[in-house]
């Protein structure tokens, strides 16, 4: 049958939304989920796009509201999946689409990995809390880097639309029983959001191992210097300060580090390269705690003095950014 035959005969999308609501209504949520994605593959093949997207939307919102995420994330993926067959531009449309999307993803209270449990049957609610809570945001994150991705390719900012970056980043803090803060802080970076991105410095603080507030916080800095990011780099720290010198929050970790972190922001503002190495050589022992601060000061010093690389194969932080997605 030819693709203009298939074009004609397939009835309007919401025929098939309304039809396939009642199954999902109907509790046969696995059984939907495969006719969603038989259907709308249909009108991919047929070329009729937004129709496709119509569908797909639609289902996943559904199986969100029924609680069924892994049958929601798989339909918003494959949403995502065909705005790229559809070479569909970013705009506030598809956006909507999306922001929609994830706010159905539940927020589950988790506790702890390390919560003091009793008994077995704790144990095993507790396992089994964890891996739902490790595959819920899996799912998430598949589907937002893959918006962030999109959006990167048709239209948006070539790192992605920075809301995306935001949502990720917070669904990684706010849900993940292992934060990343490596991760989530590359996604705060692009996000353009230096408020929420301190206060989740601020939040983190309270609740890490001692030695790894000071770490958090340096790191956040030094993603964004090595951006040349200097307003937002500023800002967060000064936020931070401000929160806890207000006794509301925890106190600014007092080490080595941060008073690095402190001197250097300062050092930036102007033409000092012997300074920049001087505090370099005196803070060493502070900076070697976490490879990756060498690796993002190596970047400041090219960004900021034109300091080549020492190792040719560095550099690499920035093109990790790209491909975050």
């Amino acid at each position: 049958m030819s693709r203009e035959r298939i074009k004609r005969e397939l009835p309007p999308a919401q025929e098939h939304i309304e039809k396939l609501q009642k199954v999902v209504d109907g509790g046969n949520y696995y059984g939907a989920l495969q006719m969603y994605k038989s259907i709308s593959a249909r009108y991919v093949s047929a070329q009729r796009f937004s129709e496709a997207l119509d569908i797909l939307f639609s289902g996943a919102c559904l199986q969100l509201e029924h609680g069924q995420v892994n049958c929601g994330a798989d339909l918003a993926l494959l949403f995502v999946d065909t705005l790229v067959k559809a070479t569909t531009p970013c705009n506030d449309e598809t956006l909507d689409r999306i922001r929609c999307m994830y706010k159905l993803f539940p927020r589950v209270h988790v506790p702890p990995h390390l919560v003091d449990v009793s008994d077995d049957e704790s144990v095993q609610k507790l396992q089994e809390a964890l891996g739902e809570a490790r595959a819920r945001v899996e799912s998430v994150s598949s589907f937002l880097r893959a918006a962030i991705k999109w959006s990167s390719e048709f239209g948006g900012p070539s790192t992605g639309v920075p809301e995306l970056h935001v949502m990720l980043a917070d669904y990684l803090y706010t849900e993940s029983p292992e934060l990343d803060m490596v991760r989530i802080s590359r996604h705060f970076v692009r996000g353009e959001d230096p408020t929420k991105f301190a206060s989740t410095l601020v939040n983190f603080m309270g609740k890490c191992y001692p030695g790894e507030d000071d770490l958090a916080i340096a790191r956040a800095v030094l993603m964004y210097l090595a951006q040349g990011n200097m307003r937002d780099a500023n800002f967060v720290m000064d936020e931070i300060k401000k929160q806890a010198e207000s006794g509301q929050h925890h106190e600014l970790p007092e080490s080595d580090l941060i008073q690095f972190i402190s001197y250097l922001l300062q050092t930036l503002q102007r033409d000092a390269l012997p300074l920049f190495n001087m505090l370099r050589t005196k803070f060493k022992s502070s900076i070697d705690r976490e490879p990756l601060l060498n690796e993002l000061l190596d970047e400041i010093g090219e960004r900021f003095y034109g300091v080549q690389r020492r190792n040719p194969l560095q550099g690499m932080f920035g093109d990790i950014f790209k491909m975050m997605g």
